[in-house]
């Protein structure tokens, strides 16, 4: 199992990435960590490595930063080379061929969500050790834990853009009230052919859950 170096920062956090008829709907938490001391509460998690496909982030925030870098200056170069936007496949797989050839090295488990011309909406998942799968909503991070059998109660195929967008929020809030580790403000992105809309939704705003 992969552990943190000395010093290192961990995100400790909840990320998901959910399909729809047109597009994708990508959700995270905002609270980095370093053991109990939160280091940040509005971390963004949603990282753009091209105009439509992002990452979602989890694991060493320091591993994870480098990897989206270098898979950014990739398909940079993809996108010079074939004058074409790369797929979310092609992202996808740097990905996990960059964490898997250093998985003994890496503490990375990184979602892959966007749109291309060629699938529409597409999700990926890399979790630690490099593997590759492509499921219709992925979910990571320590907050996953709390929350899986939540989502696989609650998930239904061919969920329309407002449905997804009520899916994410409903699942990270859940997170952020039980998992010590994720917190601070829901960040998503709803990603379609026609761009990017992002949306915050603030601590005072988050879906009421019971608490006992």
């Amino acid at each position: 199992m992969t552990t943190l170096k000395p010093g290192e920062v961990n995100l400790g956090t909840t990320i998901m990435a959910v399909k729809f008829d047109g597009g994708v709907v990508i959700a995270a938490d905002s609270r980095t960590s370093t053991g109990t001391y939160v280091a940040n509460r509005v971390t963004d998690k949603l990282t753009k490595v091209e105009e439509l496909i992002y990452c979602c982030r989890s694991g060493s925030a320091a591993d994870t930063q480098a990897v989206a870098d270098i898979v950014k200056y990739h398909l940079d170069l993809y996108t010079s080379q074939h004058d074409e936007m790369p797929t979310v496949k092609v992202a996808a797989s740097l990905f996990q061929e960059i964490c898997y050839q250093n998985k003994n090295n890496l503490s990375a488990w990184i979602i892959v969500a966007g749109w291309d011309k060629q699938t529409g909406g597409d999700v990926f998942e890399i979790p630690i050790g490099g593997s590759l799968h492509r499921p219709e909503f992925a979910i990571a991070g320590s907050g996953s834990s709390y929350i899986s059998g939540f989502c696989d109660k609650s998930y239904r195929p061919g969920m329309s853009k407002d449905e997804c967008i009520e899916f994410a929020k409903n699942a990270v809030g859940l997170a952020i009230t039980r998992d010590g580790s994720s917190g601070g403000v829901i960040r998503l992105a709803v990603i379609t052919k026609d761009g990017v809309e992002r949306q915050v939704v603030y601590g005072n705003e988050l879906p009421a859950q019971y608490t006992g």
